[in-house]
């Protein structure tokens, strides 16, 4: 039986099989691919923990400053020293955290439903009909939203005063649909772009009216921007710290970034009941996120098609 011959590699030249095969990854001093798969894998695992740690650390640190009844003697660690609920027990009880996050709910609840109706409208205005300086309003919008907030806290303040406002929740509500209203109506044009316009026309055909229309064809098919502009509302109106702390002078009608100052005093830092505010604070929002978690991602992909 005659056997194949081969070549064999010398030191400088790779081994070269005469069955067709080139040179092999390892001679041309490249580490095979299974292994170069298994260390990008390992890479991806070490960075997502180093980024999971670093965003996941603060957080820990006020719930175990929350939960730790020696909270105010210094002690920061990621487990408290002494587990104690009653941190949260002065915080809603004398502290009267209660009502503040009463006021924050019916402020970011209103903020919700008005800035989504008049943006959700507006929309459709600007996206469906043709009308004189319709890409002036546009860009008008856009540039409101570029300006800081903290620029237009005296403007504000002062026309709120001469309408004799201030110290109210209606007037604060306002402004925070004012903030969220460049956004969504952003937000909302995309969706209602990409609606075709022969649904419309098909239900006019049906006999249906333009409120008719409006509620059963447009309203479900643009519902995942509402829902995604409607995130962005409630956490604005949630969070904001400097126009509720301006707006309003009655500690009754704080809300809970407002209501949280008061642990901050001359004498010194409450930090058990600011780290037990905090997470009160932060306990709807994660709340409100997982109720419309899947809407929000399909709004975020769907109005990212067309503009």
């Amino acid at each position: 039986m005659t056997q194949t011959p081969t070549l064999t590699g010398t030191a400088d030249v790779p081994a070269v099989s005469l069955d067709g095969a080139g040179p092999t990854e390892r001679g041309w001093g490249k580490a095979p691919k299974p292994y170069r798969r298994r260390r990008t894998r390992v890479l991806n695992a070490v960075g997502f923990v180093v980024v999971l740690v670093f965003s996941i650390f603060p957080a820990l640190v006020m719930l175990s400053t929350a939960f730790d009844a020696r909270a105010n003697d210094g002690s920061r660690a990621l487990l408290p020293s002494d587990p104690s609920f009653d941190n949260f027990s002065f915080v809603l009880g004398e502290a009267g955290f209660g009502r503040f996050l009463l006021n924050s709910l019916l402020v970011g609840l209103g903020t919700v439903v008005a800035s989504g109706l008049l943006a959700l409208l507006a929309a459709v205005a600007v996206a469906r009909f043709r009308f004189r300086l319709r890409t002036t309003v546009l860009v008008l919008v856009l540039v409101v939203q570029m300006v800081p907030l903290e620029a237009l806290v005296i403007p504000l303040f002062i026309q709120a005063s001469s309408l004799q406002v201030i110290n109210s929740l209606i007037a604060l509500t306002v402004v925070y649909v004012a903030f969220s209203l460049p956004f969504a109506i952003w937000m909302l044009r995309g969706f209602v772009a990409a609606v075709p316009k022969e649904l419309e026309e098909a239900a006019y055909l049906d006999g249906a009216s333009w409120p008719r229309m409006f509620w059963s064809v447009l309203f479900p098919l643009v519902a995942p921007g509402l829902v995604a502009t409607s995130v962005f509302s409630f956490i604005t109106a949630w969070n904001e710290f400097v126009f509720a702390i301006t707006f309003l002078d009655d500690e009754s009608k704080f809300t809970v970034a407002a209501g949280l100052r008061q642990f901050f005093t001359q004498y010194g830092t409450d930090w058990g009941s600011v780290m037990a505010g905090s997470t009160l604070i932060t306990v709807p929002v994660m709340i409100f996120f997982v109720l419309v978690q899947r809407r929000l991602s399909e709004g975020l992909v769907a109005g990212a098609v067309k503009g």
